[in-house]
């Protein structure tokens, strides 16, 4: 099972611009799909964007659409999600996941980081 882990979180303003990264090791990176979920103060985790295991399909949630861009370099082993225009309440623990199958990435990752915070202060 792949390991994955975060980096790139911290506080920024609102309007302002981060980039994750999520390295894997431990698996064969070129043959899942990779994906980003967020957890929320007082909410439940949720789907945030996702990547197709060639980088040709992409997926987002609404919420998110037009700000934030997924993307993989497969041979860094690398994932990232660019996000733009950040508001107050994309203030999350923001998660790496992984999946052989990118639709049920959406629902059900099998793998997991650890996560890093991402802050927008108003």
């Amino acid at each position: 099972q792949v390991q994955l882990a975060e980096s790139g979180g911290g506080l920024v303003q609102a309007g302002g611009s981060l980039r994750l990264s999520c390295t894997a090791s431990g698996g064969s990176f070129g043959s899942y799909a990779m994906g980003w979920f967020r957890q929320r103060p007082g909410k439940d985790g949720e789907f945030v964007a996702s990547i197709s295991w060639s980088g040709t399909s992409t997926d987002y949630a609404d919420s998110v659409r037009g700000r934030f861009t997924v993307s993989r370099t497969n041979e860094k082993n690398t994932a990232y999600l660019q996000m733009n225009n950040l508001k107050p309440e994309d203030t999350a623990v923001y998660l790496c996941v992984a999946h052989s199958s990118q639709l049920t990435l959406r629902t059900q990752p099998r793998s997991w980081g650890q996560g890093t915070q991402v802050t927008v202060s108003s």
